[in-house]
């Protein structure tokens, strides 16, 4: 089960202190949704379930050359983004800067172990606007266009 938060950003953090990984991701599916994601090396194939805030998610390894050949089926637009990982108060901030099609996008996601801790979850001074439960901010919707715009 993924219980996520998700929220805009009013103001970047110094990010030169934090790790960071460079994702790129396609949907075959968006309802379900069936995901594909090249997470640096990495390559997975995800389903998720139905759900904003709270959903099943299920994934499996991909080799190189399946996730080329999917990555030719995809839905909409890729999406590529850098994911910096920024520890807060015992979560870690999943904070992404888009590119491509997405660009000036930038999006944090926090994730929880179960709903009440994250419906009790008090934001940093930096985040802005919680979009949890908007649809247009969620990447399997945003591989038609950028909510921004």
């Amino acid at each position: 089960m993924e219980i996520e938060r998700k929220f805009l950003v009013k103001e970047l953090p110094d990010l030169s202190k934090y790790e960071y990984v460079d994702i790129e991701q396609g949907y075959l599916s968006t309802s379900p949704v069936v995901r594909i994601r090249k997470k640096n090396d990495k390559y997975i194939l995800t389903y998720k379930g139905s759900g904003l805030m709270a959903r099943e998610e299920i994934e499996a390894a991909l080799t190189k050359e399946a996730y080329e050949h999917l990555l030719e089926k995809i839905d909409g637009y890729p999406i590529t983004k850098r994911r910096y990982m920024i520890p807060f108060e015992g979560h870690t901030i999943e904070l992404d800067v888009f590119d491509g099609h997405m660009k000036d996008l930038i999006m944090a996601e926090v994730e929880f172990e179960s709903v009440e801790a994250a419906d009790a979850f008090v934001a940093p001074e930096w985040f802005g606007e919680d979009v949890t439960s908007d649809r247009r901010y969620h990447n399997s919707n945003m591989i038609f266009g950028n909510p921004l715009k």
